[in-house]
């Protein structure tokens, strides 16, 4: 199947690039090469966003359309803590984030395999409360989205 026939939250496995030369050097220079696993975070009709070990990565459609993967076998579902509504609940699987802005993810008690719930959104969704290891946490959506879960997933 197509990268662009791929659904959002699903895990892959990169099997062919049949990009021209530079961009399969430029995809190469990313991680992105045969064999690899990827998880796509989002997806659009011009385009979708994937992460490959901690990196999010932006695709256009015409690329996608030019890479074959096929899909792994995983029983949960990869998704960015903005994505998920009140009542739902997950597994921290990943800290996207880089320097201070990760420090200060991890200082507040967001760290690997930590179980959390979201409690409140507010009108437009931001900010958003969440209760993890016995308190509550606000964080703004534009944090949450670095820090991917496992959907469902219990401690």
């Amino acid at each position: 199947m197509k990268m662009a026939q791929t659904r959002a939250s699903g895990t892959y496995k990169i099997d062919s690039l049949a990009t021209t030369k530079e961009i399969t050097a430029h995809l190469n220079d990313l991680g992105i090469r045969t064999g690899v696993e990827i998880v796509v975070v989002q997806k659009d009709r011009k385009g979708g966003i994937i992460l490959h070990q901690g990196t999010r990565i932006a695709l256009d459609e015409r690329i996608m359309e030019q890479i074959d993967v096929t899909e792994t076998q995983q029983q949960t579902i990869i998704t960015s803590l903005d994505q998920l509504q009140v009542g739902e609940s997950g597994k921290v699987n990943q800290i996207a984030a880089k320097g201070a802005v990760r420090r200060r993810l991890m200082d507040m008690g967001l760290t690997k395999n930590v179980h959390l719930e979201v409690v409140k959104l507010a009108p437009l969704g931001d900010p958003m409360e969440i209760r993890l290891r016995g308190y509550e946490l606000s964080l703004r959506k534009q944090e949450a989205a670095l820090v991917f879960v496992e959907k469902g997933v219990e401690a």
